[in-house]
């Protein structure tokens, strides 16, 4: 990353929350070297209590899976028995994707020298191929957060998250858009790389999509027979249970992974920025990593059912540190964030997950509209303050 000659910080634009104080060069580089401090300071104790914490995650991961799939598979004809082995295969599935997969993927434990915990041949129980996510999110995602036309993961390129997208009449769908991607999320993210939006405008064409495609083919095949066909036929007269049962629990899988990136990504004090990668310093990117990301706070069950994407601030800075150290790094980055004057977004889990439908909702409009509503809301607010007023002045 490359200096720039400037007294101020460009990672802002008329897209920015104003809750953050802009920077000058020199108090940039300050914050970019205490946030490297964190940094270096958890790495020099990475060791055996990370290798001990991602291993019992594997073992919960296995053992859920098992006992999930075996209540399914012997009693799924009891109501309570489908109950607890549909929600168990859930929480198995989310796990295996949070805090399994997409940390292992990160590299977060690489140092093990262990095979099968390795980042680059690690691939999770989902629709995606590790190697089309480690390129769209690894590195896309991580190098451009929040850019707009650059970050593919801005609305998923279905959604309108800012007013730096131009309004199209197609964006009036924002909200459902949202709900069908939350339902469908393992098969729709799985789509990301090969980029549709192209096949649509005529950059591609049909027959490039499809030769693209052929990695991606194989594992949605592999995954749809796995839940679909193979466990429902091996459980005999238990087939109906067992298939429903996997149904649902990829869908309780698909909703919470949703809203938790959602969460992370969407929030209203999220900022979506304009391009300025190429001049961009490392401290630079710790602020746009900052301004672009959200917290929701929980206890320790909503911590590790995120995948400790709770603290996605934490992980947008410092992706390769195992997520399990999030939540001590997280008192420390709030620290620095308040002594330079930057926003730290973090609120309760419904306070986060609402914002995004707000948002949603709002960038489902004209920006004019927006702006005529917001005038006679406030006109409104005004006129039934004064209202009350000349009420209280009576008595």
């Amino acid at each position: 990353m490359n200096m720039i000659n400037t007294n101020l910080v460009h990672t802002s634009s008329k897209y920015s929350n104003q809750k953050n104080r802009v920077l000058s060069v020199a108090e940039t580089e300050e914050f970019g070297r205490k946030i490297d401090a964190i940094r270096s300071e958890t790495m020099e104790t990475i060791g055996k209590q990370d290798s001990d914490y991602i291993y019992k995650v594997r073992n919960f991961v296995r053992y859920t899976e098992i006992a999930s799939r075996g209540m399914l598979m012997f009693g799924g004809w009891i109501p309570p028995v489908w109950l607890l082995g549909t929600g168990m295969l859930g929480v198995s599935k989310i796990v295996e994707n949070m805090e399994l997969g997409h940390n292992v993927m990160h590299g977060q434990f690489d140092w093990l020298n262990d095979p099968s915990l390795n980042g680059q041949t690690y691939d999770w129980d989902t629709i995606c191929t590790g190697e089309d996510w480690k390129y769209t999110h690894n590195y896309v995602h991580h190098t451009y957060t929040n850019v707009l036309g650059k970050d593919h993961d801005i609305g998923y390129g279905v959604m309108r998250m800012t007013r730096g997208q131009e309004w199209e009449p197609r964006f009036l769908f924002n909200v459902p858009l949202g709900i069908v991607l939350s339902t469908g999320f393992e098969w729709l993210l799985s789509l990301q790389r090969l980029e549709l939006e192209k096949l649509i405008d005529g950059r591609k064409s049909v027959k490039q999509v499809y030769a693209e495609s052929k990695n991606l083919r194989k594992k949605m095949l592999r995954q749809f027979g796995k839940d679909y066909v193979f466990f429902p036929l091996i459980a005999g007269p238990m087939f109906l249970p067992v298939l429903a049962g996997n149904a649902v629990a990829n869908l309780i899988r698909n909703y919470w992974s949703s809203a938790v990136i959602y969460c992370g990504h969407f929030t209203e004090d999220a900022e979506m920025m304009e391009d300025n990668t190429a001049n961009e310093t490392k401290a630079e990117w710790y602020l746009r990593q900052i301004r672009g990301s959200s917290n929701f706070t929980g206890g320790k069950v909503i911590h590790f059912m995120s995948g400790n994407l709770s603290h996605q601030i934490e992980h947008h800075l410092f992706p390769d540190v195992p997520a399990n150290r999030y939540q001590q790094m997280a008192p420390k980055v709030r620290e620095v964030c308040a002594e330079y004057g930057q926003h730290y977004n973090s609120a309760s889990f419904a306070k986060q997950f609402a914002s995004v439908w707000v948002r949603l909702a709002e960038h489902s409009l004209p920006d004019p509209v927006v702006d005529r509503i917001a005038l006679n809301k406030s006109k409104w607010i005004g006129a039934v303050k004064g209202m009350v007023d000349k009420v209280k002045g009576l008595k």
